[in-house]
């Protein structure tokens, strides 16, 4: 009878153990996808827009100011659009509405929806998890500005001139 508590015990403590090990490696992969999902946000030149200063400074913004949106526009013959808070966008979203969104996105420019498209499955749910790590932020962006209105905030033009 000893020897099977000893044995029933040590199923146990191995059970116990498997389960922590399962969770640590689980904590492990996700803490890989949060670094893979910085890394990804950083080359994918999603920080240009989404985050004040970031092209003005070399990036030299700290982390815990990144993706927040802006108040500088970008207008053009589509009206003038503003960079959106992707911290405040995605805290809305699971991982799967996320990869939905990004794969049906159409928006106006200097948005390069079709790159966003273009990244994996996992890429997506790493950049998801990577942006829900960050400190949470509500701050809002100025909303679209008609073609043929004028913008309240600073803006940048984006209209072609021609030569000469």
């Amino acid at each position: 009878m000893v020897r099977y508590t000893t044995l029933g015990a040590g199923l146990v403590l191995c059970g116990f153990l498997s389960l922590a090990i399962v969770g640590s490696v689980q904590g492990m992969a996700q803490s890989t996808d949060i670094e893979r999902g910085r890394y990804l946000v950083k080359i994918g030149g999603c920080n240009d827009c989404h985050t004040p200063g970031y092209l003005t400074t070399a990036g030299k913004v700290p982390e815990k100011d990144w993706l927040v949106g802006d108040a500088i526009g970008f207008s053009g013959p589509w009206g003038t659009t503003y960079p959106s808070n992707l911290r405040g966008l995605l805290a809305k979203m699971s991982e799967n509405e996320w990869v939905r969104y990004a794969r049906s996105l159409r928006t106006r420019p200097p948005m390069p929806w079709f790159n966003l498209q273009a990244f994996a499955e996992d890429d997506l749910r790493a950049m998801h998890r990577y942006i829900r790590s960050l400190p949470k932020d509500d701050r809002s962006v100025p909303d679209f500005v008609a073609p043929g209105q004028r913008p309240s905030t600073p803006h940048i033009v984006m209209v072609p001139q021609a030569p000469g």
